[in-house]
């Protein structure tokens, strides 16, 4: 049950501040176009829910300010700007407290332009981050609509995790898919040598009925996969999802990815629809996981392919967290350069 709203009280001499986090995630096991209980077609996506990187938020309200006198820092994050505006709006109807401006600080470590969801897990950050200030904890449903109308199209980040099918630019579930997705192990890597993609930039592909059927049969066989935890069933649809995405994306890695995936005894790959970052899938109950993972990261680096992350779906493996050192460029908005990934 969602606590009700009550204005934030601070203690005297200090000003109404709040805190939000959000988590990234590892691009997309499954991404298209689907039927939604109506029957109409909805653009969705299942993202690859990853723990680690995240952005966090701190807002501190000004009283007495207009609501328009809001500031960001970085001063280039323009969709969590946007988000703060909306979120100041929606907390004030809420509390019935008035609006007014504020500053928000960003802290963020997901690597930019590779489609880990960096720009969403700013503005959702931004949302909570907000509400704190205000004393009010959003239902999910409105944090994912702020969120779609401070970016045009948002990943489910505000869902912690769980394995849903996601109408990105509604903000909307379209299907819960189970509790959890199989154990996974993934190998993570960064097609095109990490540098950003521009996503307005790949060419657009007329979606015909066949298609839609392709992508409801993908859904079907996931569902499956997670219900019951079938983890090589799970990297065939991955597997099939990515290689449809190459009709835009065009990686040339792609073929040496699933060679390299094929011959480590992995069940699968997957790859962010709107980035570079990709991973070969693992089932963690398989012989010699070690021994396969080490030689995955070999042939890798042999294809001059930089690995990034070893992780489960859980938790940090084998051989702890990358992306230390990593160099967050500036402006979700506005062209940045390729993200620093070191190998582990």
């Amino acid at each position: 049950m969602i606590p009700a709203a009550r204005p934030a009280t601070p203690r005297a001499g200090e000003l109404p501040t709040g805190t939000g986090y959000a988590p990234c995630h590892h691009g997309e096991l499954l991404q298209g176009v689907f039927l939604d209980d109506d029957g109409r077609r909805c653009a969705g996506l299942v993202t690859l829910p990853m723990a680690g990187p995240g952005s966090t938020a701190a807002f501190t309200r000004r009283p007495g300010t207009a609501p328009e006198a809001l500031t960001v820092l970085p001063a280039d994050r323009t969709k969590a700007a946007r988000a703060a505006a909306l979120a100041v709006a929606e907390c004030a109807r809420r509390t019935g407290a008035p609006a007014c401006g504020g500053e928000v600080r960003l802290t963020c470590d997901v690597p930019v332009g590779l489609g880990m969801g960096s720009s969403t897990a700013d503005v959702i950050a931004t949302v909570r981050a907000v509400a704190d200030s205000y004393g009010v904890r959003l239902p999910v449903d409105t944090v994912a609509r702020l969120a779609v109308r401070a970016e045009l199209a948002c990943d489910p980040l505000m869902l912690d995790g769980r394995p849903v099918l996601f109408a990105q630019r509604e903000g909307r579930v379209l299907e819960v898919l189970g509790p959890a997705l199989p154990p996974l192990v993934v190998v993570g890597c960064a097609l095109g040598g990490g540098a950003p993609v521009d996503t307005l930039a790949l060419p657009v592909r007329e979606v015909g009925d066949g298609d839609v059927r392709t992508f409801e049969r993908l859904r079907t066989l996931l569902r499956r996969a997670v219900a019951t935890g079938d983890v090589h069933r799970l990297g065939e649809v991955a597997t099939a999802s990515a290689r449809r995405g190459q009709q835009a994306l065009g990686h040339p890695e792609f073929d040496a990815l699933t060679g390299i995936a094929r011959q480590a005894g992995a069940v699968g790959v997957q790859i962010a629809h709107s980035g570079a970052v990709a991973g070969v899938l693992f089932d963690p109950a398989a012989p010699e996981l070690r021994h396969r993972v080490r030689g995955c990261r070999g042939a890798l680096d042999a294809q001059g392919i930089p690995a990034t992350r070893t992780f489960t779906t859980t938790k940090e493996l084998l051989n702890g967290p990358a992306h230390r050192g990593v160099d967050r460029p500036a402006g979700p908005d506005t062209p940045r350069r390729p993200a620093r990934l070191p190998a582990l």
